[in-house]
């Protein structure tokens, strides 16, 4: 089986492209705009006749695609979130249409929720910020392409490689530097108040695997998170606890942003379970230890001897 994976190099491609590694009988292509890429593909800008070029030559079995962007102006957010996937459509169709197509779509796209509720999929899409609304575009494109597709809706990602853009890569990063201080400081936070549903980056990958190589036609979109919302307090107390940090978190209560315009977000990942028979593995604990065990921990120093 020969899978194309773009954005294989990001937060999420790099625990999918560990993951299906281990999958037997699979030959991995990377798609994207490292050096290394076996094919150079940048959604955002390539052309419908140039991406269906290099699909026909790579002739993949399945397409999985993890590119896109989550920072950035709405614009860029527009090229890459929206832009892409409908270039990425319209490319199978004419190259390769009988090839598998698994999409990583965001629980960013449904908006607000009630305090309690579990999202299902046929809840409504109501985003509320231009992230949001961007991934529910390239959403749409996959769903009404025709193609043997589904998009995985998945809540708030959490493992190695976080983009500093987000709550888990921004607060790793900022006790990284706290920890190289001594004494440690003051680290200041946004509001934190909001209750959020996270989700270890290799179930994400897992959910990826299951959506790959079960028979027959899937769901169109399926949820994918942990099923349960905490917090964002409970991450930053975690990551503190992970980083060995003594000094002080600082709180921006009732600053408006994500945290006052989503109050709430939780999944219901019943679809997933039933049709994907997928289940999260990994607790909050572990996902935050994977996290700072890969981007936060110092790095060791080389030794330098005394010279002769």
């Amino acid at each position: 089986m020969r899978i194309l994976v773009l954005g294989s190099t990001g937060y999420l491609g790099g625990a999918v492209m560990e993951r299906l590694r281990a999958l037997p009988g699979v030959r991995l292509l990377r798609g994207g705009r490292a050096p290394g890429d076996d094919l150079r593909i940048d959604l955002a800008t390539i052309t419908r006749g140039a991406l269906a070029e290099q699909l026909t030559r790579a002739a993949p079995d399945a397409v999985v695609n993890c590119a896109g962007a989550i920072g950035g102006s709405p614009l860029t957010l527009a090229e890459a979130n929206a832009r892409g996937p409908a270039v990425l459509c319209e490319a199978l169709c004419a190259a390769v249409p009988t090839a598998r197509l698994v999409h990583l779509g965001s629980a960013a796209e449904y908006g607000p929720t009630g305090i309690g509720e579990r999202t299902l999929e046929d809840s409504p899409a109501r985003p509320v910020t231009p992230y949001g609304a961007t991934k529910l575009a390239g959403t749409l494109a996959v769903v009404d392409s025709g193609l043997h597709a589904i998009v995985l809706r998945v809540t708030d990602p959490v493992g190695p490689g976080a983009a500093p853009a987000g709550l888990p890569g921004r607060l790793t990063a900022e006790l990284r530097r706290a920890v190289a201080r001594t004494p440690h400081g003051t680290v200041r936070v946004g509001d934190l108040s909001a209750h959020r549903d996270f989700v270890d980056t290799r179930d994400v990958a897992q959910a990826v695997a299951q959506a790959l190589t079960l028979p027959g036609r899937l769901p169109r979109l399926i949820n994918i998170g942990s099923g349960r919302a905490v917090p964002a307090r409970n991450l930053a107390h975690g990551l503190v606890v992970e980083a060995g940090f003594t000094g002080c978190v600082e709180e921006s209560l009732g600053t408006v942003g994500c945290a006052t315009a989503m109050p709430w977000q939780c999944a219901d990942i019943s679809a997933a379970e039933w049709e994907l028979d997928w289940r999260p593995r990994f607790t909050l604990r572990e996902s935050l230890a994977a996290l700072w065990a890969s981007d936060g921990a110092p790095r060791p120093t080389r030794a330098v001897g005394k010279p002769r």
